[in-house]
């Protein structure tokens, strides 16, 4: 019948938009949970403070620049933005970058969606493989970074070109004054400060995640589990583990999905039989997505852009092959069957209930938003970078 296709059409669109559904329902209590701890904490933290802390490479600084990168959680182009900020200010570039990969893959709410959705061993291997990149990205900077490529990738930073987040990233929403973190933050202004971290970190990551999920739910629905056990040679299970950290990256950076988006699409590949240490460095490698390459030659030039790269992607390697090493040999490996794949969408369980008590806690601090000012921040959320010193 010549009607027949349409309709096949149509159960494969409402099949993939079935599992999106189900994907973000699952998540999103977890999703509103990490966007409230970090912004409690950005509004009792001032971003001065932040530069001052990362002035040079000593492993004691990259390890506050981790700290400090895993409590102001954000979108990845809003973190490389705020990296290029600090850079500018005077931040150590190596110590700008740990900044830049902690506040996007080692952060609350990527944690609790991993262990939601593929398994809490996922979760435990995200926060000890992302340790480990930032140490490998130290050392090869200290190995391979010129101050010349330094001063020149400074030079390119000052000069403002715009690339994406800009006005989110200048904007320093903590509360000023004196006295204690948290009598600061129970304030009138805590609140408000509050949520107003909390409404523009949703508003920065919403593309990326609206995205993420899309693109997994069509891949989950339309592309045939037979096509990725061949592509990461599912029965050859040393290959497989060589192979994956290798393409893992490959994926992620063609895929133009990033942050927590891509987490969803890490259920989709590891179900399809990508190794345990290839989902670890495709979920690492949201930060060399090509539109954040392009805004990488924007904010540094073509060779920094380049360097970063090729460190970036070796890091994502090493710690993809170090966690698949290490979690092999202590049997936390875990079960592809295990990963879920929500398809089955909301019931009266526990996720609803998490969700119903999360959302109204999300629309308290929306109403809180609207009623103090926050929709004319919204509007310069992606305005120009601060200007220089």
């Amino acid at each position: 019948m010549p009607d027949e296709p349409l309709h096949a059409l149509g159960r494969a669109l409402l099949h993939a938009l079935a599992l999106t559904w189900s994907m973000t329902w699952e998540i999103t209590w977890a999703l509103v949970l990490g966007f409230v701890l970090s912004a409690v904490v950005q509004a009792v933290v001032r971003r001065s403070a932040v530069v001052s802390l990362l002035g040079d490479d000593r492993p004691r600084t990259l390890a506050v620049a981790a700290g400090l990168g895993v409590a102001s959680s954000s979108c990845s182009y809003a973190a490389v933005a705020l990296a290029r900020s600090l850079f500018v200010k005077g931040a150590h570039f190596t110590a700008a970058m740990a900044f830049e990969v902690a506040s996007t893959n080692l952060v609350v709410e990527l944690g609790v969606i991993m262990a939601l959705l593929l398994g809490w061993q996922f979760t435990v291997a995200e926060y000890a493989g992302g340790a480990l990149m930032i140490a490998v990205l130290a050392l090869l900077f200290r190995l391979f970074l010129r101050e010349d490529l330094v001063r020149r990738a400074r030079e390119q930073a000052r000069r403002g070109v715009a690339g994406a987040m800009e006005g989110h990233a200048a904007m320093d929403m903590s509360v000023g004054g004196e006295g204690p973190a948290a009598r600061r933050l129970l304030s009138r202004a805590g609140f408000t400060a509050t949520s107003h971290v909390f409404v523009m970190e949703w508003a920065a990551i919403l593309r990326d995640l609206v995205a993420g999920l899309l693109i997994a739910g069509a891949i989950g629905a339309w592309v045939p589990e037979a096509f990725w056990q061949a592509f990461f040679f599912e029965g050859h299970p040393l290959a497989a583990k060589l192979w994956g950290p290798l393409v893992g990256p490959l994926v992620a950076i063609v895929s133009f999905v990033c942050s927590i988006g891509n987490v969803p699409l890490a259920v989709v590949l590891w179900k399809g039989g990508i190794s345990f240490g290839g989902v670890i460095s495709f979920v690492f490698a949201d930060l060399l997505i090509v539109p954040i390459l392009s805004i990488y030659r924007k904010y540094y030039g073509l060779r920094t852009t380049a360097f970063l790269l090729g460190t970036f992607y070796a890091a994502t390697v090493v710690a993809g092959y170090v966690v698949e090493a290490l979690f092999g040999v202590l049997g936390l490996v875990p079960g592809q069957s295990a990963a879920h794949v929500p398809e089955e969408g909301p019931s009266w369980n526990y996720t609803t209930f998490l969700n119903i008590a999360f959302l109204l806690l999300a629309l308290v601090l929306v109403w809180r938003f609207v009623r103090t000012g926050g929709p004319a921040m919204l509007r310069a959320m992606g305005g120009g970078p601060p200007p220089a010193p």
